[in-house]
C-alpha cells in the first residue's frame, strides 16, 4: 500500500486510540487536556500527510509527531509528564491493597519521576509496541530497549516501595 492509498479518516481511526493513550499519559490522566492535544496532533497529521514519504510506517510517523507534540506542550507549560499505568501494575506485580484509583495515582507519580526517554519507552511498551518498534522510534537497538525496560521496571518498583 502506498502512502496515497490510505485516507486521513483511515489513519485517524487506526491510530486515535494510541495517540489518545499517549496524550493521556503525558497529561497526567487529564482527559480534557489529552483530548485537546489529540486534536492538535491530528491537525498536524492532516497538514503533513501529503508530505509523508513512507520511510517508516504511519504508526511510527504518528508516534513521532505525538511524542514531539506532547514534549513541546510540556516544555511550554513547564510541567512534568506522567503516563497511564493501568497495565504496568501487572508488570511490577504491585500487590498494594488499595483501590485501583489509588494505585493508578501512585503509578502516575512514580512514572513522573522517570526521565523523559524512560517515560516514552515504558508508555510505548504498555501500548503494545514491539521492542523493534520502540527501537526504531527512539533510535537505539532492540537489545538496548530490553535492557532499558528492565531498568525502568526496577526503578519504578523502587519508587513505589519507598512511598
Amino acid at each position: 500500500m502506498s502512502k496515497t492509498d490510505i485516507s486521513f479518516e483511515a489513519i485517524y481511526k487506526a491510530h486515535y486510540p494510541m495517540v489518545y493513550q499517549m496524550c493521556l499519559g503525558y497529561m497526567k490522566g487529564n482527559a480534557d487536556l489529552a483530548g485537546d492535544l489529540v486534536q492538535e496532533i491530528f491537525i498536524v497529521v492532516w497538514n503533513k500527510l501529503a508530505s509523508f514519504e513512507g520511510r517508516s510506517t504511519h504508526k511510527t510517523w504518528i508516534y513521532r509527531i505525538t511524542v514531539n507534540s506532547c514534549l513541546q506542550y510540556l516544555r511550554k507549560e513547564k510541567r512534568k509528564s506522567n503516563i497511564q499505568f493501568e497495565k504496568i501494575e501487572y508488570a511490577l506485580q504491585n500487590e498494594v491493597d488499595q483501590s485501583p484509583q489509588d494505585n493508578n495515582k501512585k503509578l502516575y507519580q512514580a512514572i513522573g519521576k522517570l526521565a523523559e526517554i524512560d517515560r516514552l519507552i515504558i508508555m510505548m511498551i504498555l501500548d503494545g509496541e514491539s521492542h523493534e518498534g520502540v527501537a526504531e522510534v527512539i533510535g537505539i537497538s532492540p537489545g538496548n530497549v530490553r535492557v532499558k525496560i528492565h531498568r525502568i521496571k526496577q526503578r519504578l518498583k523502587k519508587i513505589l516501595e519507598n512511598e
